[in-house]
């Protein structure tokens, strides 16, 4: 039988990652008290249950220590039953957005700051996200990728990406964005905005593609930038790094940084230990 938690930070996808998996045909129960724990699974275990696969969503709300929780979690893993943990996570930034989007308030601060609830919250999980088999950083993350990713590792049974790696263009008149860890300014190749035919397409579209693809210093500088990219992943999936932002930066964020980042993200996909998405922050501007 196949037994996974999923826990981590309030806000961070947790319940959409329990849907998932049972759409997915897992048995789900979220938020079991923790008293109740070692019981479900003499259930699901026991003589004549037909329950193969078995997702237990565990948060803050049961336990607001989590000591018990863990306690109970060690019991389990001593009488014999095997479970994998799958940490939900994003950044500060994220989680705030994404509460005062829903207007909710933090389970451990209800009547306070988010961001006091978001810093307890983390330390009440800080010794199960070490734990942890899978951590998933949903900062960037879109609930298809997500999906995409928690079939690949829970129903197909591959390999798990420790790293997700996220190439996005920018504009710089608009700011580098904040989350960058490795930032690429491409503004030295020849712009298309001053090409009244290309003026109004985006590095999506072939003309401009084929206009920004078409100097010998594009190709040039495309091939060094992914060679160091290939060279640095795997030190950061050594580290232990579970979210890589690589920003590319032109002007506006329509034509050069668009069509190089789509160009990196191909390179990149499917090459390690890592997954990769692509978005482009400034395309609409």
């Amino acid at each position: 039988m196949r037994f996974v938690v999923v826990t981590g930070m309030s806000g961070a996808g947790k319940e959409t990652a329990i849907n998932i998996l049972e759409d997915e045909g897992y048995y789900c129960v979220d938020n079991l008290p923790a008293r109740l724990i070692d019981k479900f699974m003499e259930l699901v275990t026991g003589p004549g249950s037909d329950v193969d696969r078995v997702c237990l969503g565990l948060d803050v709300r049961a336990d607001q220590s989590f000591t018990y929780v863990e306690e109970i979690l060690a019991l389990l893993k001593q009488k014999g039953y095997d479970y994998e943990i799958l940490f939900m996570d994003a950044s500060d930034e994220t989680l705030i957005r994404r509460y005062k989007e829903t207007r909710r308030k933090h389970p451990v601060a209800p009547e306070g700051r988010v961001q006091d609830g978001i810093s307890k919250e983390r330390e009440i999980l800080k010794n199960i996200k070490q734990k942890a088999d899978y951590v998933m950083d949903t900062s960037r993350l879109l609930v298809r990728e997500l999906k995409e990713e928690l079939i690949r590792i829970f129903v197909e049974g591959e390999k798990y990406n420790s790293l997700m790696v996220t190439v996005t263009s920018f504009g710089f008149k608009h700011g580098i964005p904040a989350d960058s860890d490795l930032v690429f300014d491409v503004r030295f190749l020849p712009n298309p905005f001053y090409i009244e035919e290309l003026k109004h397409l985006t590095g999506l579209d072939a003309p401009v593609h084929d206009f920004v693809m078409g100097f010998a210093q594009t190709g040039e500088f495309l091939r060094r930038l992914t060679e160091m990219i290939r060279f640095l992943l795997p030190y950061y999936v050594k580290e232990g790094k579970n979210q890589l932002v690589i920003a590319i930066g032109c002007t506006g964020g329509h034509h050069r940084s668009v069509t190089i980042a789509e160009e990196l993200y191909r390179a990149l996909e499917g090459q390690g230990d890592y997954g990769v998405t692509i978005s482009h922050r400034d395309i609409g501007h």
